[in-house]
């Protein structure tokens, strides 16, 4: 950081990307005390922001060159190509010594890109994943997993402290980005494997409460399924995380197992059936929506 800097001052943030993450998880670093530069596409979501500790700023570079940490989340590859690499990006306008911290679903192919522009551009790169919905975002108790430069990581661990309820370390490189889809690609099996058992339980003619009660309270419950248990009662598939959205991170990890001749039958089925959820219109439903197309299959 700025040589000048005091040991005891807050650095000041950047941050890029003000979508359903992004906008909790910046208010918690603003309701911290951090100064902070904020961008974007949607100029008015960051000028719903503005204050005296906080600039609405007018592209990506204009974030980095008023911060010491630039944090950014954003949707896929390209945008993150776009934020980092981009002619108004963070890496030509970011000072030498800054910290580039992107916390997006991305493949570690792009990754890669932007680790390669980083080093020649002097500024330190983390990739931090998050793990957890948009409740969890507002509470700050998500799971971040990073790698990258260890000092860089080890240096942002007051702001982990407010984002998250555990940040991992996971490696020098790309590692973090393998974790994350890996996770998403257990969430997306979870969610179809848990619509084909409830599927079977309507079938069998059992209570829809009384079904979700007793795997709320079973050995197959887990901490997702626990958190879904409550909307599925209530049938509320209001998106904290889309079907499409689900989708671009099968897609992603499909991807990026094909070189690794990894085998992933499973993932590439629950793709399959989310891709009929967008062809059917229901896209836009949470991804555990997909239950209302294993009804719909079994004529329910």
């Amino acid at each position: 950081m700025n040589s000048s800097q005091n040991a005891t001052e807050k650095p000041t943030i950047g941050w890029i990307g003000l979508g359903k993450m992004g906008i909790p998880m910046s208010n918690n670093l603003i309701k911290a005390g951090y100064e902070m530069a904020v961008y974007d596409l949607l100029k008015e979501r960051a000028e719903e922001l503005a204050s005296d500790s906080v600039i609405a700023a007018e592209s990506s570079g204009h974030v980095a060159s008023n911060s010491d940490i630039i944090i950014s989340i954003v949707s896929d590859d390209s945008a993150l190509l776009d934020v980092a690499m981009g002619p108004k990006g963070v890496l030509k306008n970011a000072k030498p010594g800054s910290i580039f911290m992107d916390m997006s679903t991305v493949s570690a192919g792009a990754s890669q890109r932007v680790a390669k522009e980083a080093d020649k551009k002097g500024v330190r790169y983390l990739r931090a994943p998050v793990s957890g919905s948009t409740v969890f975002a507002k509470q700050g108790v998500l799971t971040v997993m990073a790698s990258g430069p260890k000092e860089s990581f080890d240096h942002c661990t007051d702001i982990f402290d407010i984002l998250s309820k555990k940040a991992l370390y996971v490696g020098p490189g790309e590692e973090a980005r393998y974790v994350k889809l890996l996770i998403n690609m257990m969430v997306g099996i979870s969610a179809a494997m848990t619509a084909e058992a409830l599927t079977f339980g309507r079938r069998g003619g059992l209570d829809w409460q009384q079904m979700l009660e007793i795997i709320d309270n079973s050995v197959a419950c887990s901490p997702l399924i626990n958190f879904k248990v409550p909307l599925l009662k209530k049938r509320d598939f209001t998106p904290a995380f889309t079907a499409a959205q689900m989708c671009k991170d099968l897609d992603l990890a499909l991807d990026t197992g094909k070189p690794l001749n990894a085998i992933m039958p499973l993932t590439s089925m629950v793709r399959q059936f989310l891709g009929m959820m967008k062809a059917r219109g229901t896209g836009d439903l949470d991804y555990f929506g997909i239950v209302t197309l294993w009804e719909d299959m079994a004529n329910i």
